[in-house]
């Protein structure tokens, strides 16, 4: 039998509120599972129904103490979005190390039909991840690179452009419409000496 590669972890110190009392604690569902899921902490009589385009705050019932330099990342489960549209709004949610309030999930229902959070459904999952905080000094100018402000699509959405380091190759202009352009640049006074030959002509 293979041997698990899973590092061992950091250590998290979780708050359970009474709301919460009698669920498991989120954990990893595989050996290499990236996220622990996060459950609905809502009351058993009460689930919460979530109507086509409907959002709503879930509650998880935990409270963390993350260690100094890490963050938690609350992002969607895969199964509640491919089957039931059902996803996490602010996704990722971001959970500071200096928060000590309740664990709360944004859930929203992009589906076409009513979806039901009832107590233990995992709803989320939690990634705890290292963060680095910059610090920021104002400049003259940026340096340049090869891409520069090029952004919102513009290395193209094809294999091929992909291949080309993101640069599309230029369609060649009509013959006339250049010829037209070309026209244009024309200095006003070169332009009407060659109308007035062109008078003379006939």
């Amino acid at each position: 039998m293979a041997k698990s590669t899973r590092r061992r972890g950091l250590t998290v110190r979780v708050q359970q509120l009474p709301h919460a009392e009698g669920l498991p604690l989120p954990a990893y569902q595989t050996a290499q599972s990236a996220g622990l899921d996060l459950m609905a902490a809502v009351p058993a009589t009460h689930p919460v129904r979530l109507r086509p385009g409907a959002s709503a705050l879930i509650e998880t019932g935990l409270v963390l103490e993350l260690p100094a330099g890490t963050e938690g990342q609350v992002r969607p489960r895969s199964g509640l979005a491919a089957r039931h549209a059902v996803t996490v709004l602010n996704s990722p949610g971001t959970i500071d190390a200096d928060y000590r309030g309740e664990v709360k999930v944004i859930l929203i229902n992009l589906g076409q039909k009513p979806f039901k959070v009832a107590r233990g459904e995992r709803i989320a999952q939690l990634v705890v991840a290292p963060v680095i905080q910059a610090r920021l000094r104002v400049v003259a100018a940026v340096s340049e690179t090869g891409r520069g402000s090029g952004g919102f699509g513009s290395t193209g959405t094809s294999a091929a452009a992909r291949s080309r380091g993101g640069r599309t190759k230029k369609k060649s202009m009509p013959k006339r419409l250049a010829s037209t352009k070309r026209a244009a640049r024309k200095p006003a006074a070169e332009r009407r000496g060659g109308a007035r030959r062109r008078q003379l002509a006939k």
